[in-house]
């Protein structure tokens, strides 16, 4: 008993030390970055941070934005996306820096959709049909969600069509239910939200009319 008891004690003096590290850790990437840029370094890392995303075939995080333009924290990497983009509508440029599916993407500006279209290696737009769109809107909206759940609100089997989104790498299994047999739990993944241009789940439009699943009626 007295060496559980000491083992006890020594892994509770360890978390609290872990504890403390951690909030320390936190407390200094919170704190503004000491070193002051001059005005020539600030805009030398507004290039850099602009080529990183441009080069970046997918969205960039602030963490990865971090370590390879090297700037102080996250918080600077922003700053300076804010001054890119503010850059950017001043001179009225095509483009600008999107947040997007929990990262940042260079991006043309929507007006201009319609004769980019036109160029010969801008990729085709995908192409959903309507059990899709339902299916992956059931999913989006209630997500993590069983697949009966979703059968239950569309009123059809959606087997066939959830595989389709797996495939697609719009839908991934995000779990297990705890329910008898331990159904798969389905959500949204980065490719969807990079598709429809989300930065994250909470962006997506307040639905007027709620998704709403009919259980069966019992006696």
């Amino acid at each position: 008993m007295k060496s559980k008891h000491k083992r006890n004690r020594l892994r509770s003096h360890i978390t609290r030390i872990i504890r403390r590290r951690n909030g320390r850790l936190r407390q200094q990437q919170a704190k503004a970055p000491t070193q002051l840029r001059s005005e020539e370094d600030v805009q030398s890392l507004m290039q850099t941070t602009e080529g990183v995303i441009f080069i970046a075939r997918e969205p960039i995080t602030t963490t990865k934005l971090v370590q390879y333009a090297r700037l102080h924290n996250g918080q600077e990497a922003r700053r300076l996306i804010e001054q890119l983009n503010n850059q950017y509508d001043k001179t009225n440029c095509a483009y600008r820096i999107e947040q997007v599916a929990g990262g940042y993407q260079l991006m043309s500006r929507p007006v201009f959709s319609g004769w980019l279209k036109r160029l010969e290696h801008t990729i085709t737009p995908q192409r959903f049909s309507a059990p899709s769109i339902e299916t992956l809107a059931v999913i989006a909206y209630r997500q993590p969600v069983l697949r009966a759940e979703i059968e239950a609100i569309r009123g059809v089997g959606c087997g066939e069509v959830i595989r389709q989104l797996l495939e697609r790498d719009l839908v991934r299994i995000a779990g297990r239910s705890e329910e008898l047999g331990r159904p798969y739990l389905y959500a949204t993944t980065s490719t969807f939200l990079a598709l429809f241009g989300l930065g994250s789940i909470d962006d997506l439009p307040v639905m007027e009319i709620p998704l709403q699943l009919e259980l069966p009626k019992t006696a």
